[in-house]
C-alpha cells in the first residue's frame, strides 16, 4: 500500500478493526460467536475499503445469532411505536 493510500485509509481501517471487536464482543456476551469472523486485510489494501468476513459458523450458532437479532427488532420496534 502507497502511503498516500496508507494515510487516506487509516480510519477505514481502525473502524473495521473496531467494529469486529465490538461484534464478536456483544456476540460472546449473549454466548454466540462467530468463530472466523475478521477483517480482509488484502481487498483493503487493494481497494482501501475494508470488508468484513463473517465466515462460517456451526449451525446452533447462527440460530442463536438469529434469535438475537430477531428479539432485537422486537424491542425496536416497541420503542419506535411507543
Amino acid at each position: 500500500m502507497g502511503a498516500i493510500l496508507n494515510r487516506a485509509t487509516a480510519e477505514q481501517r481502525r473502524e473495521a478493526a473496531l467494529a469486529v471487536e465490538d461484534l464478536v464482543a456483544v456476540l460472546a456476551l449473549a454466548g454466540a460467536k462467530l468463530p472466523s469472523v475478521e477483517v480482509d486485510w488484502n481487498y483493503g489494501r487493494l481497494t482501501g475499503a475494508y470488508l468484513i468476513e463473517l465466515g462460517s459458523a456451526r449451525t446452533v450458532q447462527i440460530l442463536r445469532i438469529t434469535d438475537l437479532l430477531r428479539k432485537g427488532l422486537r424491542l425496536e420496534r416497541q420503542a419506535d411505536a411507543g
